[in-house]
Order: C-alpha cells, then sequence, then structure tokens
C-alpha cells in the first residue's frame, strides 16, 4: 500500500509539473490596428505553428493602453509606438524593445478636414486637433508646432484613441488629426495631408518608429520563442518586400490584414507602402537596435518630459533594447 501511495505521489508530481510546463508555454500578444505584413503571420498562426506555444494576441487600442497592460502583467509583449516605449521605459518598467515592425516615415500624417480653413501649421490656433496622447503621433505633433514656432497652447488639442477619432471625425468635432491607418485613410477621404511623420524627421532628424517589447521577466523565462517570434516577424516581412505586386487587395496576405487591423482591403497595399519595414540585417545594425533605437528613444524621451507628459528621463536607454534575438535569428 505505502509502495503504491508513493507511485501515486510520484505520479502527481510530475503531472502538477508537466502542467506547469505546459501552462508556462503561453503568450498573451498585445497588438494595435496598424498596418502591417505581421497581421498575416497572425492570421495563418505561424508562431503557434512554429513555437507550440498557446498564444493569445489582445487588440489595444493604443500603445499608452499597451504599456498599462505590459506594467500590469495581462500581456507580455505587445506592440508599441517609440513614443509611448520611450515612457513606459523612464518610468522604470522592466521591458526591452527587441524588434522594430516598422519605420513611420509616412505612415503617420496630420490631416486637416476639407473646409477648416487650415492650409498651415499657424493656422492650428483655436482649431481642435485629435490625437492619442503618448504616442508616436503626438510626440510628432508637439514636435511640428515646435519646429513651426507655433505654441500648442494655442491649439485645442484633445486626447482621444484612433477608433474615438475615427467617430468624432465623422462627426465633425474636430478639425484636425495626427494619426495612422486605417483612421488615417478614412480622415484623407474628406481632408488634406497638412505634413507628414516622414517630413517632420526630415526637418528635426528625429524619426519616429513602432515597435515590439518584452517582458524582461518573461523573456528570461523564453528565449528560444522569442528567436521563433523574431524568424516568424522576419520571414513576414521578407515575403512583403519580394512579392509586394501580390499583395494584392483580394489576396490572402492583405485580406488579413485587413481583417486584424480593421482596415478595408482596398485601402491595404497603399498603407502598407508608406511604411518602411527593416530587414533582419539592418535591424541589428546601428541605425536600430544597436544604438539608433536608444538614442531616438532618448530624444522622444527628453521632448516628452519638455512637455510635462513625463517625469524623468533616464541617463541611457541601451539597456531597454535588446537585439539578443534578432542576432540569434540571423545565424
Amino acid at each position: 500500500m505505502k509502495k503504491f501511495l508513493k507511485t501515486l505521489a510520484i505520479s502527481a508530481t510530475l503531472l502538477i509539473a508537466t502542467n506547469a510546463q505546459a501552462q508556462s508555454k503561453e503568450v498573451v500578444i498585445a497588438y494595435q490596428d496598424m498596418v502591417v505584413p505581421w497581421r498575416y503571420a497572425q492570421d495563418a498562426q505561424a508562431l503557434e505553428k512554429k513555437t507550440g506555444y498557446k498564444v493569445t494576441f489582445r487588440k489595444l487600442a493604443s500603445g499608452a493602453d499597451v504599456i498599462r497592460a505590459l506594467a500590469s502583467g495581462s500581456v507580455q509583449i505587445g506592440e508599441a509606438g517609440s513614443a509611448p516605449i520611450a515612457s513606459g521605459l523612464s518610468q522604470g518598467l522592466d521591458i526591452q524593445l527587441f524588434w522594430i515592425l516598422d519605420n513611420i516615415n509616412d505612415a503617420e500624417a496630420l490631416v486637416v478636414r476639407n473646409g477648416s480653413g487650415v492650409n498651415s501649421l499657424a493656422d492650428l490656433k483655436g482649431k481642435r486637433l485629435a490625437v492619442p496622447f503618448v504616442s508616436t503621433s503626438h510626440f510628432h505633433t508637439l514636435l511640428a508646432l515646435e519646429n513651426a514656432k507655433v505654441d500648442p497652447r494655442g491649439v485645442k488639442i484633445v486626447n482621444l484613441r484612433p477608433p474615438e477619432i475615427a467617430a468624432a471625425w465623422e462627426r465633425g468635432d474636430i478639425d484636425a488629426t495626427f494619426i495612422w491607418d486605417p483612421v488615417l485613410a478614412k480622415a484623407k477621404k474628406s481632408g488634406q495631408v497638412l505634413i507628414t511623420s516622414g517630413q517632420i524627421a526630415q526637418q528635426t532628424g528625429k524619426a519616429t518608429f513602432d515597435g515590439i517589447v518584452v517582458s524582461k521577466a518573461f523573456a528570461q523565462q523564453n528565449d528560444a520563442f522569442l528567436t521563433e517570434l523574431v524568424k516568424v516577424l522576419a520571414d513576414t516581412d521578407d515575403n512583403y518586400r519580394k512579392n509586394k505586386v501580390a499583395w494584392t487587395a483580394d489576396s490572402p496576405q492583405v485580406k488579413a490584414v485587413a481583417k486584424w487591423s480593421g482596415a478595408e482591403a482596398s485601402e491595404v497595399p497603399a498603407s502598407l507602402a508608406l511604411y518602411e519595414f527593416p530587414t533582419l540585417q539592418q535591424q541589428a545594425s546601428p541605425a536600430w537596435l544597436s544604438g539608433g533605437a536608444a538614442k531616438s528613444l532618448a530624444a522622444t524621451a527628453a521632448f516628452l518630459k519638455g512637455q510635462g507628459t513625463i517625469q524623468n528621463v533616464l541617463p541611457d536607454y541601451s539597456a531597454g533594447v535588446n537585439a539578443t534575438w534578432v542576432r540569434k535569428a540571423a545565424q
């Protein structure tokens, strides 16, 4: 009887250990409505098939929401723009940037409503401009106004998330917005582009990007998973770069991007063309994860502090950037 009970106890212990191991092979990834090739991999469950992990994708409305979810531990990996990432790191959040989802370029733009009387940045004085606060577009909104010597306090800047901006634009509640697709495409139908993030970057030398970050606690326990995730991201971006002509409105790739982002399939090819997607080799280069990204985060944080959005700026942001998994994926 004792032998039986001992065997039962050992079996129970092994079962608990096995279950614990199985449960550890789970991850919640927060994503937004950005129009990027990675959406196709999500739809095809490429990551699940490659790793055997149970992957739950959670759509959040803004980068600030993603940073809050990472801080709470409700997600382990998340997509966010360089501004919310800089904000999170500045507040001591234990996360690391490990993939540049996109170089924003002209994929974010300040659009003014037709008939609003706004033809220049100076004309925004007294107008209602909607933007998600602590986002890349918020950073570039303030930077564009500063560069044009326009006092942002004279502009009615309101904090709205992308779905709220779409609704406010439809109602005619706002005169302008600095936003990304799919809302950007909708706004362009009854508005005109005043300036893009790409143009602001050229004027000021301060570019913006979207990235993928991971909590350090998860990263320490899931090194191989992150390497495989990077491979999936790189392969999907490579597929797009080499086969752009095949990514048409009726292709499975574009339909998947539309499904996950909420964009119209007919608008996706043009939206994708506005971004730049760094290659695996470029990711690890000094331009991005081996120097450039940390410098961009530092510049963004300094600007956000100057605007009163954050309280602290770190002396160095390189600890918040990790090229380990990109290098492993490239081997």
